[in-house]
């Protein structure tokens, strides 16, 4: 819960017609310092200024994405809940406001335009290894059984890529995150959940083994096809286990054991699938237990057979009442 401070800060930070603007913008998106320039027409020392308080505020933080920064409204804390109830109450049909909003709208049309060129001069690949197992979409119908209906208050999707996943299970989340170390993947990834209006969801530059997380952060957490790609997986797995929440969910989509020599030489993928005994190995040692396994076999009599794991990770153990014996 915010305190008096908190809530002095925030409106300090934001009583002013600029500051305003910015708030109403990160709302709707996280933007780098030359894209609020292209949108509010204002000098890039002004709107650093202006951007500098507000994170000493801590309505907005700053990512750093490579030689990018981006800056978005705060992920935690209690001045995101005040960003967010200022912005509620901004007037979205004041000229000025809907002006940045055409704006921000060819910012994000621009940034799709690059997206959709780096996709197409790697969709030959892509598609090459697609033909090699079941169509994706009944893929992602069986992770979907796995992470299940119910609504859940955080979620994480590991090696988001082009952030279909993300976008897939988002609307189960109250808040979703996806996670890449690709600068290139991250422009698609943030292009596709723009695309699909999903304001509570978020991309971010990190490490799979190193997560700038908190433990216990999340209650959720996707790996899809990304595990054969990574020198030592089982320490993927530690480290999704780590920020994972007690009772939470770990769905994993890779490839079982196959011999397509090819994939590793032409493209980089370090295991050739991985076995059910391996994968348990790899939860046990984490501390989580595997719930659940299934295999979608390819619809032809040569391929890739995709694996669907579920672990969970132990609930919080009750405390027991201290019993106090009759004298």
């Amino acid at each position: 819960m915010a305190s008096l401070d908190d809530i002095l800060a925030g409106l300090k930070a934001v009583a002013e017609a600029t500051r305003l603007r910015l708030l109403a913008l990160f709302t709707r998106a996280e933007l780098t310092v030359t894209e609020v320039t292209q949108i509010l027409r204002q000098s890039q020392p002004r709107v650093s200024r202006h951007l500098k308080l507000m994170c000493e505020a801590g309505l907005i933080e700053r990512i750093k994405e490579g030689s990018w920064v981006f800056y978005r409204l705060s992920e935690e804390g209690p001045a995101r809940n005040i960003a967010e109830k200022l912005g509620a109450l901004l007037p979205w049909d004041d000229e000025l406001l809907k002006r940045d909003l055409e704006r921000l709208a060819a910012v994000r049309t621009q940034r799709d335009a690059h997206a959709q060129q780096y996709f197409a001069s790697n969709a030959a690949v892509w598609d090459r290894i697609r033909t090699l197992h079941i169509p994706e979409d009944q893929v992602e119908d069986a992770l979907l059984e796995f992470v299940g209906p119910a609504q859940v208050v955080s979620y994480l999707d590991l090696g988001t890529g082009t952030g279909r996943i993300l976008e897939l299970v988002a609307p189960r989340a109250s808040r979703a995150v996806g996670v890449d170390l690709n600068g290139e993947m991250l422009a698609m990834a943030r292009a596709r959940i723009e695309r699909a209006a999903l304001n509570h969801v978020q991309v971010r530059r990190g490490d799979l083994f190193q997560l700038p997380y908190a433990d216990h952060s999340f209650e959720l957490i996707t790996i899809h096809q990304v595990l054969h790609y990574l020198e030592d997986p089982s320490a993927a797995v530690s480290e999704a286990a780590r920020v994972l929440r007690p009772g939470g969910k770990l769905v994993i989509a890779d490839f079982a054991p196959h011999t397509l020599e090819f994939l590793r030489d032409d493209h980089q993928h370090r295991r050739l699938g991985f076995a059910d005994k391996e994968v348990a190995q790899w939860f046990k040692a984490a501390g989580l237990s595997l719930a659940a396994a299934r295999d979608l076999p390819p619809s032809g009599a040569s391929g890739l057979t995709v694996m669907l794991w579920m672990a969970v990770a132990p609930a919080m153990p009750q405390r027991r009442a201290k019993t106090v014996e009759a004298a």
